[in-house]
This record gives C-alpha cells, sequence and structure tokens, in this order.
C-alpha cells in the first residue's frame, strides 16, 4: 500500500500530490499506447515500400564485361558475402543495351550470364530485400520508431513532473514565509 499513499486521506497530501500521481498514470498509459501503435504504424509503413520496392522491380539476365576475379569485394552480398562489383551489360525494357556495375559472384569470368535487377525505367538497382532481411527491417524499423515514440512520451512527462514539484517547492517556500515570522516569535520568545 506504500506506493498508493497518495490516494489516502491524508492531512499533509495536496492537490499536487495527486496530481503528479495522475500524471504518472496517464504517462505510462500513453507510453504504452502511443509507442504500440507507432511502432505498427512504421513497420506497416516499411513493409508497404518493400512491396512497392519489389512490385517496381524486375531481375533481368546481364552478361559480364570483365572477369570477376579481381573486381572489388561488395560490402552486402546477398549470397552469403562471396559477391563482388563487376561491370555487365544488360536490356532494358525499351530494348536499349546498357552497362554499369552490379554484385555478381565471385570468381564468374567474362560473358558468364547473371540476373541483376532494373527499377521500371530500366536503371540497375540493387535487389529488394525479401525473406528473413525483409521481416528484419520490418521488425527493426516497428521497434526503433516504438522505443523513440515511448521516450519521447515519458521524457514529456518527466519534464510535466518535474514542473510540479518545482511549482510545490515554490508554494512550500512561500508558505514558509508566512510562518517564518510567527514560529520565530515562539523560539525566542
Amino acid at each position: 500500500m506504500v506506493p498508493w499513499w497518495r490516494w489516502r486521506d491524508n492531512p499533509l497530501c495536496r492537490r499536487s500530490d495527486i496530481a503528479e500521481a495522475w500524471l504518472l498514470i496517464a504517462t505510462a498509459v500513453l507510453a504504452l499506447v502511443l509507442s504500440a501503435f507507432a511502432g505498427l504504424a512504421a513497420a506497416d509503413g516499411v513493409g508497404a515500400s518493400l512491396d512497392d520496392r519489389r512490385e517496381h522491380t524486375r531481375p533481368v539476365p546481364a552478361v559480364l564485361v570483365e572477369d570477376a576475379r579481381d573486381a572489388a569485394p561488395a560490402l552486402e552480398s546477398d549470397n552469403g558475402g562471396s559477391g563482388v562489383w563487376a561491370e555487365v551489360r544488360w536490356t532494358a525494357p525499351d530494348g536499349t543495351r546498357h552497362t554499369g556495375r552490379a554484385e555478381v559472384p565471385a570468381n564468374s569470368k567474362k560473358g558468364a550470364e547473371v540476373t541483376v535487377h532494373n527499377d521500371e525505367a530500366g536503371r540497375l538497382v540493387s535487389a529488394p530485400p525479401a525473406g528473413a532481411e525483409a521481416h528484419f527491417q520490418i521488425a527493426m524499423a516497428g521497434i526503433t520508431v516504438a522505443v523513440v515514440t515511448g521516450g519521447m512520451v515519458l521524457l514529456c512527462g518527466w519534464v510535466a513532473r518535474a514542473r510540479l514539484r518545482l511549482r510545490r517547492l515554490d508554494r512550500w517556500e512561500d508558505e514558509w514565509r508566512q510562518v517564518e515570522p510567527m514560529w520565530r516569535k515562539r523560539m525566542t520568545g
């Protein structure tokens, strides 16, 4: 019962104590609710964005213009870290031929056929995430937004609580100024 002392009939309990208790409850509930909604909305948004990206990206066959053996290694690879950047040539949807650098399997020979991804304009783009990678991105976006939203609500509640405390201290100081002269008379008299 000690944590709920503010709710009991207590001559020392002030309105500011009750307001602070309600503020704590409201902050906790609001942080939970808003962070859940914001996290779910962010996850839905990222999921829709990835779906849109998958819809507007298509795999196309390409031919290696150079040996992939001497090419620079790719930082991120969908094929287990064995990808390298190499020059490839592909045909766009309008029939024009293009060349560019794409991630290809290491040790591929010049003239080998590889798969690259194009957008609707025929430009070379990275493969859209799918499977576990897409689920990870969606989950991380939702968790990050939920934590930030909850943190902001808790920070606002902490600021409001600090203001209530300062206001309470100011009132105590004003009351002490009124009582102190009478107190001193009793002590010295």
